[in-house]
């Protein structure tokens, strides 16, 4: 699945996520940053007495989106070429980033075999990552130039989403005896996600707002520190942490709470859009 995910990054057009640096430098800062340290912070408050889930949520909380995040953006009459172009910088600063994190953050919570982490970040992470490369210098000499554009593209959006839903099949039905003998895990899990997505909302907005950035560059920023990576962390913690199974358990349940909110947030956008272009047209 990561392979899939891996071989679609345009890595070749790493140089325009530095085209618009402002925009670049911003969303790395909220993604990076400012992110990181605001799921420490509401899991201190809501899920310190559970330090796994404590754990699972800075996990899906540090890595940004690299795929979905676009459908949203579009949705929301966002700059989507834009949110597109720093898919690459997301990808390669979350690659070297969230062994760090989990260092840092996850380790002031329980005690990390870093060994085993670093392991897991090589094979989860590394290893695809790799293979995807050197498919990608492959595939042209072999095939030619966009035999990958045309014959792989188009079928790995399927197979990943196939892919996807049976890793969370498996989950449920891996820890459903946990989840059963905590029921209330969801809506333990509920207020500090919701509590993230409204913050990162409101703060995304107030950083486009105070920075002059366009409704639709606005919409971008909001979508690109807002969707999070659930397929990578969620490998990540089934290798990294095998005898926690409530870390993998919020992962998969993150995801069911993220998607519908972005859906909301990306309808909130569009009457945001409405006043927007209201304000341009009186001021013209």
């Amino acid at each position: 699945m990561l392979y899939g995910v891996f071989l679609q990054v345009p890595l070749n057009q790493l140089k325009n996520s530095f085209k618009n640096w402002k925009f670049a430098r911003v969303s790395a800062s909220i993604n990076f940053i400012f992110n990181p340290l605001l799921a420490f912070v509401l899991g201190f408050f809501f899920l310190k007495d559970t330090p796994a889930l404590w754990i699972g949520f800075i996990m899906l909380m540090v890595t940004p989106c690299t795929d979905w995040y676009l459908l949203f953006t579009g949705i929301a009459r966002g700059n989507v070429p834009l949110s597109a172009s720093i898919l690459p910088m997301n990808l390669i600063l979350q690659l070297i980033l969230l062994p760090i994190y989990l260092l840092i953050f996850a380790g002031t919570i329980a005690t990390i075999d870093s060994a085993l982490l670093v392991e897991s970040v090589i094979l989860i992470l590394f290893f695809p990552f790799s293979i995807s490369l050197l498919s990608k210098i492959a595939a042209p000499r072999m095939k030619g130039e966009y035999w990958l554009e045309e014959k792989i593209f188009p079928k790995l959006d399927h197979v990943q989403f196939s892919f996807l839903n049976l890793a969370i099949v498996s989950m449920f039905a891996s820890q459903g005896e946990q989840l059963i003998q905590n029921p209330l895990i969801l809506l333990k899990l509920l207020t500090p996600i919701l509590l993230f997505f409204v913050i990162v909302f409101i703060f995304g907005q107030m950083i486009g707002r105070y920075l002059g950035f366009s409704y639709q560059d606005t919409a971008s920023l909001n979508l690109t520190t807002l969707a999070r990576n659930s397929p990578i962390v969620l490998a990540i913690a089934l290798t990294a942490f095998p005898d926690e199974p409530l870390i993998a358990l919020a992962l998969v349940i993150g995801p069911l709470i993220e998607l519908p909110v972005l859906g909301i947030i990306s309808h909130t956008l569009l009457r945001i859009r409405k006043g927007w272009l209201h304000e341009d047209d009186e001021v013209a």
